[in-house]
Protein backbone atom coordinates (compact mmCIF):
# COMPACT_ATOMS: atom_id res chain seq x y z
CA UNK A 1 0.00 0.00 0.00
CA UNK A 2 1.37 3.36 -1.21
CA UNK A 3 1.42 6.75 0.83
CA UNK A 4 0.08 10.22 -0.39
CA UNK A 5 3.57 11.21 -1.54
CA UNK A 6 5.52 8.10 -3.24
CA UNK A 7 9.16 9.95 -3.09
CA UNK A 8 11.40 10.03 -0.25
CA UNK A 9 11.23 13.62 1.88
CA UNK A 10 10.95 14.70 4.83
CA UNK A 11 7.87 15.45 6.25
CA UNK A 12 6.93 18.88 7.88
CA UNK A 13 8.37 18.60 11.59
CA UNK A 14 4.53 20.16 12.92
CA UNK A 15 2.44 17.32 11.20
CA UNK A 16 4.90 14.97 13.10
CA UNK A 17 4.54 16.61 16.77
CA UNK A 18 0.90 17.15 16.37
CA UNK A 19 0.21 13.18 15.32
CA UNK A 20 2.24 12.68 18.50
CA UNK A 21 0.11 14.81 20.82
CA UNK A 22 -3.14 13.57 19.56
CA UNK A 23 -1.81 9.71 20.67
CA UNK A 24 -0.84 11.25 23.92
CA UNK A 25 -4.69 13.13 24.70
CA UNK A 26 -5.93 10.00 23.55
CA UNK A 27 -3.57 7.65 25.59
CA UNK A 28 -4.49 10.61 28.81
CA UNK A 29 -8.14 9.56 28.63
CA UNK A 30 -7.76 6.05 29.23
CA UNK A 31 -6.49 3.21 31.71
CA UNK A 32 -7.11 0.28 29.42
CA UNK A 33 -3.84 -1.50 29.26
CA UNK A 34 -5.38 -2.98 26.01
CA UNK A 35 -5.99 -0.05 24.26
CA UNK A 36 -3.07 1.99 26.02
CA UNK A 37 -0.53 -0.95 24.50
CA UNK A 38 -1.97 -0.28 21.74
CA UNK A 39 -1.28 3.35 21.10
CA UNK A 40 2.40 2.53 22.07
CA UNK A 41 2.50 -0.50 19.86
CA UNK A 42 0.91 1.94 16.94
CA UNK A 43 3.30 5.04 17.68
CA UNK A 44 6.13 2.51 17.57
CA UNK A 45 5.25 1.24 14.00
CA UNK A 46 4.80 4.17 12.54
CA UNK A 47 8.63 5.29 13.80
CA UNK A 48 9.89 2.04 12.60
CA UNK A 49 8.49 2.37 8.55
CA UNK A 50 8.83 6.46 8.95
CA UNK A 51 11.89 7.10 10.97
CA UNK A 52 15.17 7.98 9.15
CA UNK A 53 19.04 6.72 10.14
CA UNK A 54 19.77 10.72 11.20
CA UNK A 55 20.59 10.71 15.39
CA UNK A 56 17.70 11.93 16.59
CA UNK A 57 15.98 8.72 14.97
CA UNK A 58 17.75 6.29 17.73
CA UNK A 59 16.29 7.78 20.42
CA UNK A 60 12.97 6.12 20.60
CA UNK A 61 14.53 3.17 22.37
CA UNK A 62 15.33 5.09 25.46
CA UNK A 63 11.93 6.30 25.74
CA UNK A 64 10.43 2.87 25.28
CA UNK A 65 13.03 2.07 28.41
CA UNK A 66 11.75 5.21 30.24
CA UNK A 67 8.47 4.25 30.03
CA UNK A 68 9.30 0.41 31.41
CA UNK A 69 10.94 2.72 34.28
CA UNK A 70 7.86 4.28 34.96
CA UNK A 71 5.64 1.21 35.13
CA UNK A 72 8.26 -0.91 37.32
CA UNK A 73 8.58 2.41 39.57
CA UNK A 74 4.60 2.18 39.93
CA UNK A 75 4.41 -0.86 40.64
CA UNK A 76 6.99 -0.88 43.18
CA UNK A 77 5.48 2.11 44.69
CA UNK A 78 2.05 0.37 45.62
CA UNK A 79 4.06 -3.24 46.91
CA UNK A 80 5.88 -0.80 49.36
CA UNK A 81 3.23 1.59 50.27
CA UNK A 82 0.08 -0.24 49.22
CA UNK A 83 -2.62 1.63 47.36
CA UNK A 84 -6.30 1.10 49.38
CA UNK A 85 -6.28 -2.49 49.97
CA UNK A 86 -8.16 -5.34 47.81
CA UNK A 87 -9.97 -8.23 48.41
CA UNK A 88 -7.71 -10.21 46.53
CA UNK A 89 -4.54 -10.37 48.43
CA UNK A 90 -1.45 -12.13 46.33
CA UNK A 91 1.40 -11.85 48.86
CA UNK A 92 2.07 -10.67 53.05
CA UNK A 93 5.14 -8.66 53.30
CA UNK A 94 6.56 -7.98 56.55
CA UNK A 95 4.51 -4.92 57.51
CA UNK A 96 7.03 -2.38 59.23
CA UNK A 97 5.42 0.17 61.77
CA UNK A 98 5.44 3.40 61.70
CA UNK A 99 5.10 6.16 64.81
CA UNK A 100 1.74 8.13 65.16
CA UNK A 101 2.60 10.83 63.06
CA UNK A 102 2.87 8.95 60.02
CA UNK A 103 -0.88 7.84 60.17
CA UNK A 104 -2.30 6.48 56.76
CA UNK A 105 0.65 6.01 55.75
CA UNK A 106 1.88 1.99 55.27
CA UNK A 107 5.22 0.17 54.42
CA UNK A 108 4.49 -3.44 53.15
CA UNK A 109 1.82 -5.60 54.87
CA UNK A 110 -0.64 -7.51 52.36
CA UNK A 111 -0.27 -7.02 48.57
CA UNK A 112 -3.39 -7.30 46.81
CA UNK A 113 -4.39 -7.50 43.23
CA UNK A 114 -6.47 -4.37 42.70
CA UNK A 115 -3.71 -2.75 44.31
CA UNK A 116 -1.27 -3.93 41.73
CA UNK A 117 -3.28 -3.52 38.28
CA UNK A 118 -4.27 0.32 39.85
CA UNK A 119 -0.34 0.99 39.59
CA UNK A 120 -0.06 -0.84 36.24
CA UNK A 121 -2.92 1.30 34.69
CA UNK A 122 -1.66 4.36 36.17
CA UNK A 123 2.11 3.69 34.80
CA UNK A 124 1.04 2.10 31.58
CA UNK A 125 -1.14 5.56 30.73
CA UNK A 126 2.21 7.88 31.53
CA UNK A 127 4.11 5.93 29.65
CA UNK A 128 1.99 6.13 26.66
CA UNK A 129 2.17 9.43 26.82
CA UNK A 130 5.97 9.59 27.22
CA UNK A 131 6.27 7.16 24.07
CA UNK A 132 4.20 9.46 22.10
CA UNK A 133 6.14 12.18 22.84
CA UNK A 134 9.32 10.31 22.01
CA UNK A 135 7.99 9.46 18.67
CA UNK A 136 7.51 12.74 17.70
CA UNK A 137 11.27 13.03 18.84
CA UNK A 138 12.61 10.56 16.93
CA UNK A 139 10.47 11.56 13.83
CA UNK A 140 10.36 15.02 13.93
CA UNK A 141 13.97 16.91 13.26
CA UNK A 142 14.61 19.06 15.68
CA UNK A 143 16.57 21.57 14.03
CA UNK A 144 13.76 22.18 11.91
CA UNK A 145 11.44 22.67 14.87
CA UNK A 146 13.41 26.37 15.24
CA UNK A 147 12.41 27.51 11.96
CA UNK A 148 9.09 26.88 12.96
CA UNK A 149 9.27 29.02 15.96
CA UNK A 150 7.65 32.50 15.97
CA UNK A 151 9.47 35.25 15.77
CA UNK A 152 8.29 36.51 19.49
CA UNK A 153 10.04 33.23 20.83
CA UNK A 154 12.78 32.72 19.12
CA UNK A 155 15.07 33.19 22.23
CA UNK A 156 12.71 30.30 24.49
CA UNK A 157 13.16 28.42 21.06
CA UNK A 158 16.74 28.09 20.93
CA UNK A 159 16.61 26.69 24.25
CA UNK A 160 13.98 24.24 23.60
CA UNK A 161 15.49 22.77 20.55
CA UNK A 162 18.78 22.26 22.41
CA UNK A 163 17.05 20.71 24.92
CA UNK A 164 15.11 18.51 22.56
CA UNK A 165 18.79 17.85 20.67
CA UNK A 166 20.28 16.08 24.65
CA UNK A 167 18.62 12.50 24.21
CA UNK A 168 19.30 12.33 20.13
CA UNK A 169 23.11 13.76 21.01
CA UNK A 170 23.54 11.16 23.88
CA UNK A 171 21.93 8.29 21.50
CA UNK A 172 24.52 9.07 18.87
CA UNK A 173 27.37 9.44 21.18
CA UNK A 174 26.64 6.08 23.04
CA UNK A 175 26.58 4.27 19.75
CA UNK A 176 30.28 5.80 18.43
CA UNK A 177 31.27 5.41 21.72
CA UNK A 178 30.60 1.71 22.08
CA UNK A 179 31.57 1.18 18.07
CA UNK A 180 35.17 2.82 18.95
CA UNK A 181 35.81 0.33 21.60
CA UNK A 182 34.59 -2.69 19.47
CA UNK A 183 37.17 -1.09 16.89
CA UNK A 184 39.63 -1.68 19.59
CA UNK A 185 39.23 -5.09 20.95
CA UNK A 186 37.14 -3.75 24.06
CA UNK A 187 35.84 -6.80 25.76
CA UNK A 188 34.17 -5.54 28.75
CA UNK A 189 30.57 -5.60 29.59
CA UNK A 190 28.02 -4.51 32.51
CA UNK A 191 29.40 -2.65 35.22
CA UNK A 192 33.33 -2.49 33.79
CA UNK A 193 32.29 -1.44 30.68
CA UNK A 194 30.30 1.41 32.60
CA UNK A 195 32.99 3.53 33.27
CA UNK A 196 34.67 3.08 29.46
CA UNK A 197 31.74 4.00 28.34
CA UNK A 198 29.71 6.61 30.59
CA UNK A 199 33.04 9.63 30.28
CA UNK A 200 33.14 9.55 26.75
CA UNK A 201 29.71 10.05 26.07
CA UNK A 202 29.42 13.08 28.62
CA UNK A 203 32.40 14.68 27.28
CA UNK A 204 31.38 14.36 23.47
CA UNK A 205 28.12 15.09 24.28
CA UNK A 206 29.20 18.41 25.70
CA UNK A 207 31.79 19.06 23.26
CA UNK A 208 28.32 18.75 20.77
CA UNK A 209 26.58 20.99 22.71
CA UNK A 210 29.42 23.57 23.12
CA UNK A 211 29.56 23.34 19.17
CA UNK A 212 25.44 23.93 18.86
CA UNK A 213 25.58 26.59 21.32
CA UNK A 214 28.84 28.26 19.54
CA UNK A 215 26.95 28.18 16.47
CA UNK A 216 23.62 29.09 17.00
CA UNK A 217 25.47 32.42 18.92
CA UNK A 218 27.79 33.31 15.66
CA UNK A 219 24.26 32.83 13.78
CA UNK A 220 22.71 35.95 16.33
CA UNK A 221 20.32 33.65 18.27
CA UNK A 222 19.59 34.61 21.16
CA UNK A 223 20.48 38.54 20.96
CA UNK A 224 18.32 41.04 22.83
CA UNK A 225 18.32 43.19 19.06
CA UNK A 226 17.13 46.92 18.88
CA UNK A 227 13.75 46.04 21.00
CA UNK A 228 12.69 48.27 23.86
CA UNK A 229 12.72 46.79 26.69
CA UNK A 230 9.21 47.83 28.07
CA UNK A 231 7.84 46.03 24.44
CA UNK A 232 10.02 42.69 25.45
CA UNK A 233 8.46 42.74 29.05
CA UNK A 234 4.90 43.21 27.60
CA UNK A 235 5.48 40.48 24.88
CA UNK A 236 7.13 37.93 27.10
CA UNK A 237 4.15 38.95 30.06
CA UNK A 238 1.18 38.26 27.20
CA UNK A 239 3.44 34.98 25.91
CA UNK A 240 3.68 33.50 29.17
CA UNK A 241 0.22 34.54 30.73
CA UNK A 242 -0.88 32.72 27.17
CA UNK A 243 0.90 29.98 27.68
CA UNK A 244 -0.09 29.50 31.31
CA UNK A 245 -3.68 29.56 30.30
CA UNK A 246 -3.38 27.32 27.36
CA UNK A 247 -1.84 24.78 30.29
CA UNK A 248 -4.76 25.43 32.36
CA UNK A 249 -7.40 25.19 30.09
CA UNK A 250 -5.64 21.98 28.59
CA UNK A 251 -6.11 20.26 31.51
CA UNK A 252 -9.21 21.23 31.93
CA UNK A 253 -10.71 19.73 29.12
CA UNK A 254 -8.64 16.31 29.84
CA UNK A 255 -9.80 16.15 33.55
CA UNK A 256 -13.56 15.27 33.87
CA UNK A 257 -13.62 16.66 37.60
CA UNK A 258 -12.32 20.24 36.76
CA UNK A 259 -15.25 22.83 36.37
CA UNK A 260 -15.98 23.69 33.03
CA UNK A 261 -14.90 27.21 33.76
CA UNK A 262 -11.44 25.82 33.68
CA UNK A 263 -11.51 24.06 30.03
CA UNK A 264 -12.82 25.97 27.29
CA UNK A 265 -13.16 28.95 28.06
CA UNK A 266 -9.62 29.85 30.01
CA UNK A 267 -8.00 28.01 26.87
CA UNK A 268 -9.61 30.33 24.46
CA UNK A 269 -8.43 33.63 26.63
CA UNK A 270 -4.87 31.76 27.25
CA UNK A 271 -4.69 31.16 23.36
CA UNK A 272 -5.50 34.85 22.60
CA UNK A 273 -3.03 36.43 24.72
CA UNK A 274 -0.46 34.36 23.69
CA UNK A 275 -1.09 35.16 20.04
CA UNK A 276 -1.39 38.57 20.80
CA UNK A 277 2.37 38.65 22.55
CA UNK A 278 3.43 37.05 19.62
CA UNK A 279 2.22 39.49 17.10
CA UNK A 280 3.42 42.32 19.37
CA UNK A 281 6.65 40.66 19.98
CA UNK A 282 7.34 39.60 16.19
CA UNK A 283 6.65 42.85 14.51
CA UNK A 284 10.53 44.11 15.48
CA UNK A 285 11.83 40.71 14.80
CA UNK A 286 12.93 40.05 11.21
CA UNK A 287 13.87 36.65 10.36
CA UNK A 288 14.23 34.66 6.87
CA UNK A 289 14.07 31.05 6.04
CA UNK A 290 15.90 29.04 3.69
CA UNK A 291 13.83 26.70 1.85
CA UNK A 292 10.73 26.53 3.64
CA UNK A 293 9.38 23.12 4.83
CA UNK A 294 5.94 22.72 2.73
CA UNK A 295 2.83 21.93 4.33
CA UNK A 296 1.03 19.06 1.42
CA UNK A 297 -1.65 16.57 1.78
CA UNK A 298 0.49 14.05 4.04
CA UNK A 299 0.76 16.61 6.47
CA UNK A 300 -2.95 16.98 6.65
CA UNK A 301 -3.70 13.80 6.67
CA UNK A 302 -0.55 12.83 9.30
CA UNK A 303 -2.79 15.87 12.08
CA UNK A 304 -6.02 14.33 11.48
CA UNK A 305 -5.14 10.84 12.62
CA UNK A 306 -3.60 12.15 15.56
CA UNK A 307 -6.70 14.14 15.91
CA UNK A 308 -9.10 11.69 14.95
CA UNK A 309 -7.78 8.89 17.80
CA UNK A 310 -7.63 11.81 20.37
CA UNK A 311 -11.43 12.78 19.59
CA UNK A 312 -12.68 8.99 18.73
CA UNK A 313 -11.60 8.52 22.41
CA UNK A 314 -13.37 11.67 23.97
CA UNK A 315 -16.54 10.38 22.48
CA UNK A 316 -15.98 6.45 23.77
CA UNK A 317 -15.63 8.33 27.20
CA UNK A 318 -19.03 9.71 26.94
CA UNK A 319 -20.15 7.34 25.27
CA UNK A 320 -19.08 3.90 26.61
CA UNK A 321 -16.88 4.56 29.35
CA UNK A 322 -16.24 1.13 30.64
CA UNK A 323 -14.15 0.62 28.04
CA UNK A 324 -11.55 2.96 28.92
CA UNK A 325 -11.59 2.64 32.42
CA UNK A 326 -11.60 -1.21 33.46
CA UNK A 327 -13.26 -1.61 37.04
CA UNK A 328 -10.84 -2.29 39.66
CA UNK A 329 -13.38 -3.16 42.51
CA UNK A 330 -15.25 -5.48 41.59
CA UNK A 331 -11.94 -6.53 39.20
CA UNK A 332 -13.25 -7.09 35.31
CA UNK A 333 -11.24 -7.89 32.10
CA UNK A 334 -10.58 -5.24 30.24
CA UNK A 335 -11.91 -5.08 26.70
CA UNK A 336 -11.63 -3.27 23.45
CA UNK A 337 -14.42 -1.31 22.29
CA UNK A 338 -15.06 -0.50 18.30
CA UNK A 339 -14.22 3.39 18.84
CA UNK A 340 -10.75 2.94 20.40
CA UNK A 341 -10.12 0.20 18.30
CA UNK A 342 -10.40 2.51 14.97
CA UNK A 343 -8.88 4.83 16.74
CA UNK A 344 -5.64 2.62 16.87
CA UNK A 345 -6.29 2.30 13.16
CA UNK A 346 -6.07 5.86 12.55
CA UNK A 347 -3.34 6.27 14.62
CA UNK A 348 -1.09 3.87 12.59
CA UNK A 349 -2.28 5.18 9.23
CA UNK A 350 0.72 7.84 8.90
CA UNK A 351 2.76 4.29 8.40
CA UNK A 352 1.30 4.21 5.14
CA UNK A 353 -0.23 7.60 4.48
CA UNK A 354 2.97 10.06 4.73
CA UNK A 355 6.03 9.77 2.64
CA UNK A 356 9.31 7.72 3.44
CA UNK A 357 12.25 8.74 5.03
CA UNK A 358 15.18 10.19 3.01
CA UNK A 359 18.80 9.49 3.82
CA UNK A 360 20.06 11.41 7.02
CA UNK A 361 22.77 13.01 5.01
CA UNK A 362 20.05 14.76 2.87
CA UNK A 363 18.34 15.45 6.09
CA UNK A 364 20.67 17.23 7.87
CA UNK A 365 21.80 19.46 4.74
CA UNK A 366 18.08 20.17 4.60
CA UNK A 367 17.71 21.17 8.14
CA UNK A 368 21.20 23.02 8.91
CA UNK A 369 20.24 26.30 10.75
Amino acid sequence: MTGVDDLPRVLHPGAWWLWALGLATAASRTTNPIVLALIVAAAGYVVARRRGDAPWALAFRLYLVLGALIVASRLLFRTVFGGGGGTHVLITLPQIPLPEWAAGIRLFGPVAAEELLGGLYDGLRLAAMLVCLGAANALANPKRLLKLVPAALYEAGTAVVVALSVAPQLAESVLRVRRARRLRGGAGRGVRALRAILLPVLADALDRSLALAAAMDSRGYARAGTTPRPVRLATGALVVAGLLGVCVGVYGLLDATTPRTLGLPVLAAGALAAVAGMLLGGRRVRRSRYRPDPWRPAETLTVLCGAGAGALLFTTAAVDPADLYPSLSPLTWPRLGLLPAVAIVLAAAPAWLSPPPVPSTSDITEGAV
